[in-house]
């Protein structure tokens, strides 16, 4: 499952939430493009500045909603606590997307720790039913003019933004040779 500003996009605007829809609608407007344009490099990294766009108009809402007697002595702050046994797991959306945090505590130590990141979704292998992950689907059938300068798909893997260096190994089928390209 694809995660990010695109993902979250296409939920906000396929629920119908006003600040999505209209936001989405004035750029397919504004660009002569169509709800399936979406779904592709131009579309991931377009989403990144309208999600900035729904940000901003939203911060005046949210700023009025802020408590200004938070930390004037009525409102608790701060809590001193004390590690014990115990299992617990976070989620939250992060730029990237979706990050997950899963802890196991024993003795008032870490005993276990896992985290899974928004690249390890988008650059995920095939799952159990053999389903492509986001970023394979994404690379299917893109057509690469020059093998040994392979623009083209690193235009694709950085509107995922990975949080890695990544390689590239091209095949040009037609001439039987392969090619390397470091991604930075």
């Amino acid at each position: 499952m694809e995660v990010g500003p695109l993902a979250r996009v296409l939920v906000g605007y396929g629920l119908g939430k006003p600040e999505f829809v209209n936001t989405v609608q004035n750029f397919l407007r504004g660009t002569d493009l169509s709800e399936p344009d979406l779904f592709s490099t131009l579309g991931r990294t377009a989403a990144r500045a309208l999600e900035t766009v729904i940000v901003g108009n939203g911060m005046v809402q949210w700023l009025d909603q802020l408590d200004s007697n938070l930390g004037s002595g009525d409102k608790e702050i701060y809590r001193d606590y004390v590690m014990v046994t115990n299992a617990g797991r976070g989620f939250l959306e992060a730029p990237r997307g979706a990050l997950g945090h899963w802890i196991d505590i024993t003795n008032s130590a870490t005993n276990r720790y896992q985290m899974v990141v928004p690249t390890t979704w988008n650059l995920g292998p095939r799952c159990a039913d053999s389903i492509a992950g986001p970023m394979e689907q994404a690379l299917v059938g893109v057509p690469v003019v020059d093998p040994e300068n392979p623009v083209e798909i690193l235009r694709v893997i950085h509107s995922f933004d990975p949080c890695i260096a990544c390689g590239v190994h091209v095949i040009d089928i037609d001439q039987n040779k392969t090619y390397d390209v470091k991604v930075i």
